[in-house]
């Protein structure tokens, strides 16, 4: 009767096995990021932001209608700026865009410059949260209340 249990038991285990390795492998190529989209209340206000904050270069936009601002993120897409939004939205924390930077202190001093609040994760004003890997992180909102995390430029193992 053991037999008979360990035979079961090692054949749902194999075939699970199986089963995963054939859901993470693929033939097709993965999806690539183009773009992420933010709507916003303020367009120029939101476009100076980005632009100043995290030193975003402005691209061309191809719709020219005076409601779109397109910033290049290099190889990893773009962000466009979208006006329209309503000013009364909350956003909570674990929603955010993340940007990676050579100097957390730097940046942080360039926020005290320009007198935008950051907290931890746990919510401690001017303080960064470092994580069990080292990296160390902030986080602040956009003129609209999106949140944006920055933290160093460690890589990922």
């Amino acid at each position: 009767m053991n037999q008979i249990a360990v035979t079961i038991i090692s054949a749902i285990i194999f075939l699970s096995a199986g089963r995963s390795a054939a859901q993470t492998t693929s033939s097709q190529p993965s999806a690539t990021l183009n773009h992420i989209a933010i709507y916003v209340s303020d367009l120029n206000k939101s476009a100076a932001f980005y632009g100043s904050v995290l030193n975003l270069q402005k691209i061309e936009e191809p719709f020219k209608d005076g409601r779109h601002v397109w910033f290049t993120l290099g190889t990893a897409g773009q962000v466009h700026l979208i006006s329209g939004a309503k000013t009364s939205a909350s956003y909570d924390k674990n929603e955010h865009l993340c940007f990676s930077v050579s100097s957390i202190s730097d940046f942080i001093a360039k926020l005290d410059q320009q007198h935008i609040d950051y907290i931890n994760w746990e919510g401690t004003a001017k303080t960064p949260t470092v994580r069990v890997d080292g990296v160390k992180q902030i986080y602040f909102q956009d003129p609209d209340g999106h949140w944006l995390e920055v933290n160093d430029q460690k890589k990922f193992q």
